[in-house]
């Protein structure tokens, strides 16, 4: 069984960062491509991140490029997400998502594996 388990959410203060984990287990993701997902309260999920299977391609929504960094570590069979200069519209549940295959893409359709979410709230 596929699970994709994220960690190192929290409550931090505008301007802050935080560091995300997905560790993913069942499987390994090694040669797959890997994203990053949110969710605000009465918004649609929205695209944040995804890095390819060899973490040398990475692709960002404008809202977060330049403030957050994706990469990945196959050999620990997980992906993070560093946070940084976070804004209160920041603040979501964070979902890891998994394709079945190695090329990134931006849209949640495309991703078979989900994680639970880590709730990340930014204070102002």
């Amino acid at each position: 069984q596929v699970q994709l388990v994220e960690s190192g959410g929290g409550l931090v203060q505008a301007g802050g960062s935080l560091r995300l984990s997905c560790a993913a287990s069942g499987r390994t993701f090694s040669s797959n491509a890997m994203g990053w997902f949110r969710q605000a309260p009465g918004k649609e999920r929205e695209f944040v991140a995804a890095i390819s299977w060899s973490g040398g391609n990475t692709y960002y929504a404008d809202s977060v490029k330049g403030r957050f960094t994706i990469s990945r570590d196959n050999a620990k069979n997980t992906v993070y997400l560093q946070m940084s200069s976070l804004k209160p519209e920041d603040s979501a549940v964070y979902y890891c998502a998994g394709r079945s295959n190695k090329f990134i893409t931006p849209w949640s359709t495309d991703y078979e594996y989900w994680g639970q979410g880590t709730q990340v709230t930014v204070s102002s």
